[in-house]
């Protein structure tokens, strides 16, 4: 029942990504003239508000974070999604692995430099206040605590895990007589 409820999460985190990453985070790579006004709006609203001036006029070393989510991860999107809404599919442990590493190994400087960066207040003013940068982080902070739980799951539950043995992945030896 437990891993049920795990999967469901995993569908919901991947099939709302979907969408997010499409119509969001891409418009930090496309061309501005790509995207209606109503979704350029949504993004200038969501960096105003939420001080994410990253999203604005992102720096080259977060373009390459999104550059990766555009190539690698958007089209591990769906697949995963289907994977956990159907459950207990063990082909998706090792994508699951890779995925869940690379983008918990991206937040972390992501989340360092939200918490640390002194952010300028113009021309796209980011946080200031601790209370900012802290709403800021539970922003992103999702997007590493899920694909470590993901990667928890994969490497320890018995339901993906490929021999069948708890956080084991030794090999069967055969018995010499």
């Amino acid at each position: 029942m437990g891993i049920r409820i795990l999967e469901i999460i995993f569908f919901f985190y991947f099939a709302s990504h979907i969408p997010i990453t499409i119509f969001i985070d891409f418009q930090a790579l496309l061309p501005t003239n790509v995207y209606p006004q109503a979704l350029k709006d949504l993004l200038t609203w969501y960096a105003n508000d939420f001080k994410d001036p990253m999203m604005l006029d992102p720096p080259v070393w977060f373009k390459s974070f999104i550059f990766c989510e555009a190539l690698v991860q958007t089209p591990f999107f769906p697949v995963a999604a289907y994977a956990f809404l159907k459950g207990g599919c063990k082909w998706i442990r090792t994508p699951a692995i890779v995925y869940s590493t690379h983008v918990a190994t991206t937040l972390v400087p992501i989340l360092a430099h939200i918490l640390f960066f002194p952010f300028p207040t113009k021309p796209n003013p980011g946080p200031q206040t601790m209370q900012e940068r802290f709403t800021l982080v539970s922003i992103y902070a999702p997007y590493l605590l899920v694909p470590l739980m993901i990667l928890l799951t994969m490497l320890f539950s018995s339901t993906y895990n490929s021999n069948g043995q708890k956080g084991k992945s030794t090999p069967k030896t055969k018995k010499i007589k």
